[in-house]
């Protein structure tokens, strides 16, 4: 298969994807999180704080602190069907997690080097020890001097693709990009300078974490300073010439499943790999253009003030558990203004615009104060809704889902992120759609944390039909497409047994 029709049925055709006798090998499915045996461990502190707390000197404490927020390990659910997982703050498709944290720390309290952080035991493992700042520097095209940590997300294919087969490609862009939403936001909270670094020289950010790039590839990089992260070098550099600057790492994970073998998902991946800065590149995207029609001015919400730390804990992902109620005008226009202007540092342009200028949001609301059914896009830049068609579209969402596991009849607001339909591949080539997939997880993770601080409850989901979603928006004459379908509402509680963890 041309990788050019694998992102096209990806998107519009997923029943290609899978062969017809495609079954789930449950017994062949890996470990839950990825270990190390035999190699130095750090334990991090377990007695993680209800509020986080602004420390203009961070230790391994704080580390720890950030790490279990953003990727820890943070409850333990059974649902009345004997189903049972460890979960985390973070939504991911069938909870499966396929992504691994790694850090390159220099601080006072613990050997500057290269860790891996083991989730199951909430502890970090010394992969390489020594000072790296010269070789990610080159690597990224960003001075990572005054950096005290450098977090790289990687993605595990094995880890749901022997659930989802092809189709776990989506899924681990999108799974990547709510992880750096919600890195982004304890970084935040700590009030710590980062840098979202979409583009680097793959090889070499794996050969310094010691990964068998087959299996397991980084897909984001970011540092992290008390400092402004604004110096970049133009240095031309391979990543060749930078792994035999180092030795390469034997260190092999503990896995418990002997089966991996997805070598169309390989290929998209090393096509996708950058070999050298020179193929670094600037993302052009220009502004939503709307034609006139009913424009909705939303109210400004000021003085929108949230626990960081209880809306993590309180959000999940309803299903059946969704309840029509009238949405109030004021909650609208907070979800969304909230949502969509936040802005972050990052290498796709040279400015550190609004992440709604790539992706942006449509939605199909119904029951909402003051405003016509119908389907709308959300102007950011002027904070109003466009309408684009009035009218009830509950049952033509419905109609697309492939497993209805949600009752879209009970659902308010059906929010759809709209990005652009070449996935930047003029730009940045087969990569371009990976890095849309992580802003797409982006904008949905904002989007989620912001529902639950207003008593709201949203589902991620890709389980519908693209194609019926790009009609109703008309998003064709655009040249954009959605991305992911994220049902937003009023819930009841859930009937499950759950223990917090922290």
């Amino acid at each position: 298969m041309e990788l050019d029709t694998f992102i096209q049925n990806l998107h519009f055709d997923t029943e290609k994807l899978a062969p017809p006798d495609w079954q789930v090998d449950w017994e062949g499915a890996p470990l839950p999180y990825k270990l190390y045996r035999g190699l130095p461990a750090i334990p991090l502190n377990a007695n993680v704080p209800s509020t986080l707390h602004q420390n203009l000197m961070p230790t391994l404490k704080e580390i720890g602190h950030l790490l279990w927020y953003t990727y820890g390990i943070t409850q333990y659910v059974r649902l009345p069907h004997d189903t049972q997982s460890l979960r985390r703050f973070v939504p991911s498709g069938g909870a499966l997690y396929p992504n691994e944290i790694y850090v390159y720390m220099k601080l006072e309290d613990a050997k500057t080097g290269i860790y891996h952080y083991d989730v199951a035991h909430h502890r970090l493992i010394l992969l390489r020890e020594g000072n790296f700042d010269t070789f990610v520097s080159k690597s990224l095209g960003t001075v990572i001097e005054d950096c005290f940590c450098t977090v790289f997300i990687s993605t595990f294919f094995w880890k749901n693709f022997y659930k989802y087969n092809h189709f776990s490609y989506r899924l681990q862009g999108l799974d990547t990009g709510v992880l750096i939403g919600q890195l982004l936001e304890i970084a935040d909270q700590l009030d710590y300078n980062t840098k979202v670094c979409y583009q680097f020289l793959d090889g070499a950010m794996n050969h310094l974490l010691g990964l068998a790039e087959e299996d397991e590839s980084v897909y984001a990089v970011i540092p992290i300073s008390t400092k402004a992260i604004d110096q970049t070098t133009k240095e031309m550099v391979s990543s060749p010439t930078l792994c035999a600057e180092i030795a390469q790492l034997g260190h092999l994970p503990h896995n418990l499943s002997k089966t991996m073998d997805y070598p169309l998902l390989r290929k998209l991946n090393e096509a996708a790999m950058f070999d050298s800065t020179v193929s670094f590149r600037k993302v052009r995207c220009q502004g939503e253009t709307f034609t006139s029609g009913t424009d909705i001015t939303l109210p400004n919400t000021q003085n929108y003030s949230y626990d960081f730390s209880s809306i993590c804990k309180k959000r999940f992902s309803p299903d059946v558990d969704f309840m029509m109620g009238e949405i109030r005008q004021t909650t609208l226009a907070t979800l969304l203004k909230e949502t969509c202007s936040f802005t972050y540092h990052h290498d796709l342009d040279d400015t550190d615009g609004h992440v709604a200028a790539r992706v942006t949001l449509y939605g199909s609301l119904y029951n909402v104060e003051g405003i016509p059914n119908g389907a709308y896009a959300y102007d950011n830049e002027n904070h109003m809704l466009r309408l684009l068609k009035e009218g009830d579209y509950r049952p033509f969402l419905h109609s697309g889902l492939v497993m209805p596991n949600v009752n879209l009849y009970q659902v308010p607001l059906c929010m759809h992120v709209i990005g652009d339909k070449s996935h930047y591949k003029d730009s940045l080539g087969y990569r371009g759609y990976r890095i849309q997939q992580m802003e797409a997880g982006l904008l949905t993770q904002r989007l989620l944390l912001h529902a639950s601080a207003l008593d709201l409850g949203g589902h991620p989901l890709l389980g519908y039909s693209v194609s019926q979603c790009d009609q109703l928006y008309e998003l064709a004459s655009k040249g954009k497409t959605s991305l992911i379908q994220i049902p937003v509402g009023m819930h009841r509680p859930r009937a499950w047994l759950k223990g917090g963890l922290g």
